[in-house]
């Protein structure tokens, strides 16, 4: 059984990377420079001198593509597991795994042939 004797190390690890991390914090807020202004303060995005309204809509399809890569990056991530236990699965996993991967590929099929991932339309 575990005592919590074995746990010491973990936890002053955690105290000193959380005390390295708020000491480089302070250091920076207490050393840095400060100087406030008016160019100092205004908004900065990549470079590009902003324009209009922050307040403009985006495209539904880009909400779109987004939650479809999130969701396949997930449901592609379910492969590690699988791939780590591969010979002790066997035959039974190898046709669960197919059925997984003809779902997210049906999935992706329908995804395409409603047109979500065209952007001219």
């Amino acid at each position: 059984m575990d005592s919590p004797q074995d746990y010491i190390p973990i936890a002053i690890q955690t105290i000193i990377a959380l005390g390295f991390v708020g000491a480089g914090l302070g250091a920076a807020a207490w050393l840095g420079p400060k100087r406030a202004g008016k160019v100092k303060d205004e908004n900065f995005e990549c470079g590009i001198e902003q324009y209009g309204n922050a307040r403009s809509p985006f495209s539904v399809k880009y909400f779109l593509i987004a939650i479809l890569f999130v969701l396949f990056d997930v449901e592609v991530i379910f492969l590690y597991p699988w791939a780590v236990n591969f010979k002790t699965l066997g035959l039974p996993g190898l046709v669960e795994m197919f059925l997984f991967i003809g779902f997210v590929l049906a999935g992706f099929y329908y995804v395409i042939k409603k047109g979500a991932l065209k952007w001219d339309s």
